[in-house]
């Protein structure tokens, strides 16, 4: 499998951080990774991570500049994208087919290709404007993940909410890498 990872310039830069640590694990994945540079500066204000850290997590590194980039094109081919986290700056851009990027043109070949885009908008509250752009990226195409935390999971840390929103990201592209406490059966007798 073939994933590309866009982070981008909002705060929750550890769900980009964690996928990649968490598709780092898993056989058979290669990910190809690309950083705006907010998210490379909310790294540094978020985390004890260093960008080039980060990079070292993928497989491939792309500069954000670099519209000529492999996955830039749809002849490359890939299972999808995930962006995590998603600036409402780039879910603008995503929703409106402005590829000034190479997140956004990437992005834009997930839709194009009819591939798998995953978008983690987190931002909050969000107003109408916001809230018809995400309407917009859903009905081209998109998939809207936001961060919204499970309480049924009994989180004790901001790793667990971290860790189980990961695992449904992941859950998106049908892998399990055991991250996620899954709601229980219930039956009545």
């Amino acid at each position: 499998m073939r994933l590309v990872i866009g982070m981008s310039g909002a705060s929750g830069v550890i769900y980009g951080i964690r996928l990649l640590e968490v598709l780092r694990q898993v056989e058979d994945v290669e990910t190809h990774l690309v950083m705006s540079a907010s998210a490379k500066m909310n790294i540094q204000i978020e985390t004890d991570w260093s960008a080039n850290d980060v990079k070292g997590l993928a497989d491939v590194v792309y500069s954000n500049k670099d519209i000529a980039a492999s996955i830039a094109s749809g002849s490359f081919k890939t299972d999808g994208m995930i962006v995590a986290p998603c600036a409402i700056k780039t879910l603008s851009a995503i929703a409106n087919s402005y590829a000034d990027s190479l997140i956004v043109r990437a992005a834009d070949v997930m839709l194009k290709e009819h591939r798998r885009l995953v978008l983690v908008p987190r931002e909050t509250p969000l107003h109408t404007g916001h809230c018809e752009l995400l309407l917009k990226a859903s009905q081209i195409g998109a998939i809207i993940a936001p961060p919204m935390p499970a309480h049924y999971i009994k989180p004790q840390s901001v790793d667990d909410i971290v860790n189980h929103h990961v695992g449904r990201i992941l859950d998106l592209f049908s892998m399990d890498p055991g991250l996620v406490k899954r709601w229980p059966s219930t039956r009545e007798d």
